[in-house]
């Protein structure tokens, strides 16, 4: 099902690509009008504008992912390259294909300018202009490959909403025309540039008059070309971010029997981190949190249990890698330094470990996705689980101490206190008296300076909002239960997993527990 599924998106992405093609050029056909050309060619431009979106479209698919991957600087690449020739440097090596990927894709989409120029500018009589024309048309391409790697478009962003593909198209078209205003107006400029170094054979001598024309018909084609990129950047994010089910057809002999292997299957067989997973996690997501597919959330809480665990299980781990992964950047930091003068100093330090901070959280979107998975299905077993397999199998209790861990390893990364206050610090009324100073600092907030990536930031607190919420749910829901386990001095029995603490200590969760509790935790 993976290869088919893949495959079958990018046969309909063609097919789609294709039609908005095509209509595009009989636009670019009244740049030609003034100058009339025979039906070969025509017909040779038609291709090779069509040869140009294709090669195109190879190029993004080859760099696009649904998360971010970290790549090399140059002299980096230079460095893996040689270690990898070598067999040394696995990490390195990866950076390396990945920046060295980055690269072929940007002389991709200088090529494909180069053939967009001679189809829409060139003539068959035209000679060695035609090379003018796309030499133009290959600088352009190559701007527009910078930006597009350098901003990351190539980064796979899902819809909150999933709506019709159509109504989908349609939306993008008014953000592809702007964006491509301000993609064409710098890459004209340097293209234009480009005819001062060209021969003179190869330049278009003409009138001054006759000159500005063709240079408003150069800034308008190269405006249609690069506005058809865009329309094919969005078409391709629309169609390769699109819900797919994972379920059986309703009423089949396999949906009255297991309805939930095909969905198992992909979350736990499915290559790490590609694609086909995050279509299986995001399937997952809206089958827990919706009432659409009732009867497929429903047969996660069979009587044995198994598929319920599973699900929790799939669902856990990307939180648990999560929080390791903070908990490693945060604890690399130098404990040693007393002030935080000395750690200001510290710039490559600080650089070192915001590298490590944005690695673990370019999975963030899976991780939300989890988060609110296991709060939706904790839940919903409140009142959907017949026969009490989340309360038994204790993946209420795994649940919670996972969110709680990973709220606190993400808080710890905004520089916020994460270790518990002393009790008898604690006023009438809940006011925290002054603590005397120990000579101690916290080392969540020492190690962390206040102001981070902006990218890092985003992330962390996209993820810290979708915990707190993912925990508040919960809670809301079984709140009675809790209440009543809190004054029988139980709570963490319950609620707290006896386990291995990824973050933290146990002390700690019990009291962002009683936080949330008592809806102070913020």
């Amino acid at each position: 099902m993976n290869s088919e599924t893949v495959k079958n998106r990018w046969l309909g992405f063609l097919i789609w690509q294709s039609i908005s093609a095509t209509s595009v050029y009989l636009l670019l056909l009244l740049l030609r009008l003034s100058t009339p050309d025979s039906l070969l060619s025509l017909l040779l431009s038609f291709l090779a504008f069509h040869l140009s979106l294709l090669l195109f479209s190879f190029s993004i698919s080859t760099i696009s992912s649904p998360r971010p991957l970290p790549s090399s600087s140059p002299s980096d690449l230079a460095l893996g390259l040689f270690r990898a020739l070598i067999g040394a440097g696995g990490g390195d090596r990866i950076r390396s294909r990945r920046t060295l990927g980055f690269v072929v894709a940007v002389v991709g989409f200088g090529v494909s300018g180069f053939l967009s120029g001679v189809a829409v500018f060139g003539r068959t009589t035209d000679g060695l202009r035609l090379v003018g024309f796309g030499l133009r048309g290959f600088v352009f391409g190559v701007v527009f490959g910078v930006y597009y790697v350098y901003v990351g478009r190539w980064v796979l962003s899902f819809p909150i909403v999933q709506r019709p593909l159509f109504y989908s198209f349609k939306m993008g078209i008014s953000s592809s025309l702007k964006q491509a205003l301000r993609l064409c107006i710098p890459a004209y400029v340097l293209s234009t540039l480009v005819l001062v170094f060209l021969p003179e054979r190869l330049k278009e001598n003409s009138m001054l008059l006759e000159y500005i024309i063709r240079q408003i018909k150069f800034f308008f084609g190269t405006y249609v070309v690069s506005f058809c990129w865009e329309l094919n950047h969005h078409l391709y994010q629309v169609l390769q971010t699109r819900r797919c089910i994972f379920a059986p057809p309703q009423g089949s002999a396999a949906a009255e029997t297991n309805p939930s292997e095909p969905l198992l299957a992909a979350l736990e067989q499915s290559s790490q981190r590609s694609l086909f997973h995050y279509l299986a996690y995001l399937d997952l997501c809206l089958v827990s949190e919706s009432n659409v597919d009732s009867w497929r959330r429903a047969a996660f809480f069979e009587e044995s249990g198994e598929t319920y665990r599973r699900i929790v299980s799939v669902c856990l781990r990307p939180l648990e890698e999560l929080t390791s992964n903070l908990g490693d950047g945060l604890g690399n930091c130098s404990a040693d330094k007393e002030d935080l003068l000395s750690r200001q100093l510290c710039s490559p330090m600080d650089i070192h470990m915001d590298a490590k901070l944005q690695e673990a959280l370019n999975d963030f979107q899976l991780c939300t996705w989890c988060a609110r998975t296991v709060a939706a299905l904790t839940t919903c077993s409140h009142i959907e689980d017949r026969f009490g397999v989340a309360q038994i199998s204790g993946c209420n209790a795994a649940v919670f101490s996972t969110l709680l861990s990973c709220l606190l390893s993400v808080e710890a990364c905004l520089g916020k206190k994460t270790n518990p206050q002393p009790t008898h610090f604690m006023g009438p009324a809940s006011i925290r008296w002054a603590t005397p100073n120990t000579g101690r600092k916290d080392w969540a907030v020492g190690a962390m300076p206040r102001k981070r990536g902006v990218a890092l930031q985003s992330r962390a607190y996209v993820m810290a909002d979708v915990l707190r919420t993912s925990i508040y749910e919960i809670v809301g829901v079984f709140y009675d239960e809790m209440h009543a386990n809190a004054k029988a001095s139980v709570l963490e029995k319950y609620w707290i997993d006896d386990g291995k603490i990824l973050y933290g200590n146990h002390e700690t969760l019990v009291q962002k527990l009683r936080l949330f509790l008592d809806f102070r935790a913020t």
